[in-house]
C-alpha cells in the first residue's frame, strides 16, 4: 500500500516538472516572438510613442498647476498676533515718566506707552483719544470733556477723572517745569457734577483740542510723590502706563551707547491688546550707530536718518517710505538784528534769491510758499510773492553797501537737507555781494540754549512744526519774542499780533480765513522769512514687518505710532473660506 502511493506520487511530481518545462519554453517563445523581434518595430512607430509620453507628461504638469492653483487660491500669508517689533532712536533715556519726554528716544516711549487725551487721528487733524467727547461753547471759552468708559492703567486699576485732574495740577505746578506747561497756561480746570471735566480758558482758543494732547499720569501711583522730586521717582525708570504698550524692562550696553527698552502688549489698552507681543526701543546716540543697527538687521526699522543718511543702508531688506508732514523749512530773517531790521534789505534778499535752486538742494520735498499748509486751512486768495530778480537785487545791495559792507551769519542744524540748503543759500548771498558766514551745528541742548533762545544769528535756516491746526502764535506774536518762545525772526508787528490772537479765538471757519488771509499779506510784505519747503518723514523698515498704514496722514513722525496696535511681525498661511 505505502509503496504504491509512494509510485504515484514520483508519477505526479514528474508530470508537474514535464508540464513547468513545457511552460517555460512557451513563455520564453512568446517573450521573444511578441517583445524581442519586435524592438525592431520601435524605429517604425517613435513618433506615436513620443507623442503619447508628452500627452502624459502634460497631463501630470496640469495636474500639479491645479493642485498649486486651488491651494494658492484657498491659502495666503497674513500677519498674526506675536512677535517682536525693533524701533532704533535717538537721544538717551533719562526719565520715562512722558511729562519728561524731550529727547528722540523718551518721546517714542512716551507715544507708545501712554494714552492722551486728545491726538492726531489718521486724517492727519485733531482727535479723540482717551476722551471720549470735547465740546466747546459757543464763544470757545469753555470745553468740556467727558473720558470714555471703563479705562484702565496696565496694573488694572481704574483710570478715572482724578488722573486727569492730577496731571493736569503737576503740568501747571512750575516747580514740575513740564514741557506741557504752556499748553495750559492760566487755564481753569473742574470736575463737574455729572462726572464731566471742564476747562475754563483765561481766552477763547479754536485749537483748544489740539493742546491737550497730553499724557496723564497714575494718581494712585505718584499722589504721595513731592512734585520737587518727580523726575527722580522709581517711576521714572518702571513707569505704569495706559498706552498700547506697557514697560517690561531696560538693558543698557557696556559702553553706555546704547539702551534698550523692552515693552510688552498692554492687554488693558482702550483699543485692545496689540498685536505685536514685544516692542523694544533700542536708543542709540548717533545716526552712525542706527545706520551700522540697521545694515546688521539687529533693529528693524528707524526714523532717525534724513535721505543722505539713509543712502548708507546698504541692506537690501529694507522698504523706504517718505510721508509728507506739516514741518516746514525756512530762512528765518532776526529783524533785530544789525542789518536785517531793515526791511529794504530783507525784501532784497528775497528778491535775488532762486529759491528753485536752494530747493533742489532738498530732493523728493514739496515747495512750501507760505508758512500755511492746505492740510491745516484753504484759504481763498493768496498774496502773490515778488518774482525773482537778481541783476536788481544786486544793483539795491550795491546801494544800501555805500554805508559799508553787509555781513550776515547765518546759522543751521547738521540734520537732514538743512545743511546743504543753508550753503546754497550763502554762496547765492555771496553772489548777491553780501559776506556771508555758515555756521552748521549738532542739534543739541546747547545749540537750543546759546543758538535758538539767545537768536545768537542773523539768518536761520531751520525747520518747524505747523501743526494740523494754523496756529500762528508761537512763530510769529511777538509775546514769542523771549528767549523761550519761537519767534525765530523777532518779529513784531501790532496787527499782526492782534490778527492770530483773532483767528485764534474764533471758531467761525469763514472769519478766520479772512484773517490768516491779511496776516499772509503782512508776511509777505515785512519779511520776517521765507517759505523753503515742506519736509518728509523718512521712515525705514524691515519689508517683513507691517508698520503704519499708508493712507495714515502724519502731522509729525511721531504720528506714525497713531495705529501702532495694528502693527505686526508675524506671518502665518491661513486657508481662506470657499
Amino acid at each position: 500500500m505505502g509503496t504504491s502511493i509512494k509510485k504515484r506520487g514520483r508519477k505526479i511530481l514528474r508530470r508537474f516538472s514535464k508540464a513547468s518545462i513545457q511552460a517555460s519554453e512557451d513563455s520564453r517563445e512568446h517573450i521573444k516572438e511578441n517583445l524581442i523581434e519586435r524592438v525592431s518595430h520601435i524605429q517604425n512607430i517613435k513618433l506615436l510613442i513620443l507623442e503619447w509620453s508628452l500627452l502624459t507628461l502634460a497631463l501630470i504638469m496640469l495636474a500639479m498647476t491645479q493642485a498649486f492653483w486651488f491651494s494658492s487660491s484657498y491659502a495666503t500669508d497674513v500677519f498674526v498676533e506675536g512677535g517682536t517689533y525693533t524701533e532704533a532712536t535717538i537721544g538717551r533715556i533719562n526719565s520715562m515718566n512722558p511729562l519728561f519726554a524731550t529727547t528722540g528716544s523718551e518721546k517714542v516711549l512716551s507715544k507708545l506707552m501712554f494714552a492722551t487725551l486728545t491726538t492726531v487721528d489718521y486724517s492727519g487733524q485733531p482727535g479723540l483719544m482717551l476722551a471720549e467727547s470735547l465740546v466747546p461753547d459757543e464763544n470757545g471759552k469753555v470745553w468740556t470733556l467727558k473720558l470714555r468708559d471703563d479705562l484702565k492703567w496696565s496694573d488694572g486699576e481704574a483710570l478715572t477723572n482724578e488722573d486727569v485732574l492730577f496731571t493736569i495740577e503737576l503740568i501747571q505746578n512750575p516747580v514740575v517745569n513740564t514741557i506741557y506747561a504752556s499748553n495750559l497756561e492760566n487755564v481753569k480746570v473742574a470736575e463737574s457734577e455729572n462726572g464731566e471735566i471742564v476747562f475754563t480758558l483765561p481766552s477763547a482758543y479754536a485749537d483748544f483740542e489740539s493742546a491737550l494732547e497730553i499724557p496723564i499720569v497714575p494718581k494712585h501711583i505718584l499722589a504721595n510723590v513731592a512734585p520737587k522730586t518727580l523726575i527722580e521717582d522709581n517711576f521714572s525708570n518702571m513707569p505704569v502706563t495706559s498706552g498700547a504698550f506697557k514697560f517690561n524692562a531696560l538693558q543698557t550696553t557696556a559702553n553706555s551707547d546704547e539702551e534698550v527698552v523692552y515693552l510688552s502688549a498692554n492687554p488693558n489698552y482702550y483699543l485692545g491688546r496689540p498685536m505685536l507681543n514685544t516692542f523694544a526701543v533700542h536708543a542709540f546716540m548717533t545716526k552712525d550707530a542706527v545706520i551700522n543697527a540697521l545694515n546688521s538687521g539687529s533693529v528693524t526699522a528707524t526714523a532717525e536718518l534724513g535721505g543722505l543718511e539713509a543712502e548708507k543702508v546698504t541692506s537690501g531688506s529694507f522698504i523706504k517710505r517718505e510721508s509728507s508732514v506739516n514741518v516746514g523749512a525756512f530762512i528765518f530773517f532776526n529783524t533785530t538784528s544789525h542789518f536785517l531790521k531793515d526791511q529794504t534789505l530783507r525784501a532784497t534778499i528775497r528778491e535775488g534769491l532762486n529759491l528753485a535752486e536752494i530747493r533742489m538742494r532738498a530732493p523728493g520735498t514739496l515747495a512750501l510758499n507760505y508758512p500755511l499748509t492746505s492740510s491745516q486751512i484753504e484759504l481763498n486768495t493768496y498774496p502773490e510773492i515778488p518774482a525773482e530778480n537778481f541783476l536788481e537785487a544786486t544793483t539795491k545791495i550795491e546801494e544800501l553797501e555805500e554805508g559799508g559792507a553787509i555781513e550776515l551769519n547765518i546759522a543751521t542744524v547738521s540734520s537732514g537737507y538743512l545743511p546743504a540748503v543753508a550753503e546754497e543759500l550763502k554762496n547765492q548771498l555771496v553772489l548777491l555781494g553780501i559776506d556771508a558766514r555758515l555756521m552748521v551745528y549738532e542739534e543739541t541742548q546747547d545749540f537750543i540754549a546759546n543758538i535758538i533762545a539767545k537768536r545768537n544769528y542773523d539768518i536761520l535756516v531751520y525747520e518747524v512744526e505747523l501743526g494740523a491746526d494754523p496756529d500762528l502764535l508761537p512763530y510769529y506774536h511777538s509775546s514769542q519774542t523771549k528767549a523761550a518762545g519761537l519767534n525765530l525772526s523777532n518779529y513784531s508787528n501790532a496787527l499782526v499780533d492782534d490778527l492770530i490772537v483773532g483767528a485764534r479765538e474764533t471758531l467761525d471757519t469763514g472769519l478766520r480765513t479772512r484773517k490768516y488771509e491779511s496776516f499772509l499779506n503782512y508776511w509777505v510784505s515785512d519779511v520776517p522769512s521765507i517759505a523753503l519747503y515742506q519736509a518728509n518723514a523718512l521712515y525705514i523698515y524691515n519689508r517683513n514687518v507691517r508698520t503704519y498704514d499708508e493712507n495714515v496722514k502724519l502731522v509729525t513722525a511721531i504720528d506714525r505710532f497713531s495705529d501702532v496696535e495694528d502693527w505686526a511681525a508675524v506671518k502665518a498661511t491661513r486657508n481662506l473660506t470657499p
